[in-house]
């Protein structure tokens, strides 16, 4: 039987035989580090030294003023204190949604490890100067794209976008690329963590920090 034909009679075979179990770690509020940011970093770099292709690979959430929440796959370039950044054309649906409302989320999902992170915050765009010099550091071809393109506006054909491209990159040449000051950086400054770690029984271990002034409360959260 094919996955439409269980859906459509209902019988959620396919997803009955998906199911698995989660054994692979455990969470435990009186150990984890009191620092958010530094528990964030070791399991970042646990990923990133396993089996995650794209470990900074995150949805980000986010909702203008209509309320109708919108999530996309972003790339996280940087993280520190002073918070999450990732890049984008500030004229794209996400961007356009983020001068409505400055309120965003991230969500980091690791499979082979059975964990995810949701980080909850405040956006605010990077420095020019930031932008700037993340744009460079980009292969040739990704800023003439970036540059060429009318992210989230309709495209009468995959020939037009490619069409924008070809022509732009006929009018540079081998001259510089430079930053369109409609693309640039935003920094998610959290405040809020979730650490979710799968267990056995769907009994997840889920630790959350939220901010409190300048320090950080530490709760276990029912799975």
């Amino acid at each position: 039987m094919t996955l439409r034909g269980a859906l459509v009679m209902g019988t959620g075979e396919f997803f009955n035989k998906t199911r698995v179990e989660y054994s692979k770690g455990e969470l435990d509020e009186r150990t984890v580090d009191t620092d958010p940011l530094k528990q964030f970093t070791c399991w970042f770099e646990a990923a990133a030294q396993g089996c995650e292709p794209e470990p900074n690979a995150c949805a980000l959430a986010t909702t203008g003023s209509d309320m109708q929440p919108s999530a996309r796959m972003v790339l996280v370039k940087s993280f520190d204190e002073s918070g999450f950044v990732f890049f984008t054309n500030y004229l794209s649906a996400k961007g356009t949604q983020l001068d409505q409302n400055k309120k965003a989320a991230l969500l980091f999902y690791w499979p082979s490890l059975e964990r995810q992170i949701r980080i909850e915050g405040s956006v605010e765009k990077t420095s020019e100067v930031d932008s700037d010099r993340y744009f460079q550091s980009r292969p040739r071809n990704s800023r003439l794209g970036s540059s060429a393109s009318l992210q989230s506006q309709v495209a009468a054909s995959r020939e037009e976008i490619e069409g924008a491209m070809s022509s732009l990159a006929t009018s540079v040449g081998d001259g510089e690329v430079i930053r369109p000051p409609h693309w640039g950086g935003y920094r998610l400054q959290p405040a809020l963590f979730e650490f979710w770690q799968g267990r056995e029984n769907r009994l997840h271990d889920r630790i959350v920090y939220r901010k409190d002034g300048s320090s950080w409360i530490r709760e276990r959260l029912w799975p």
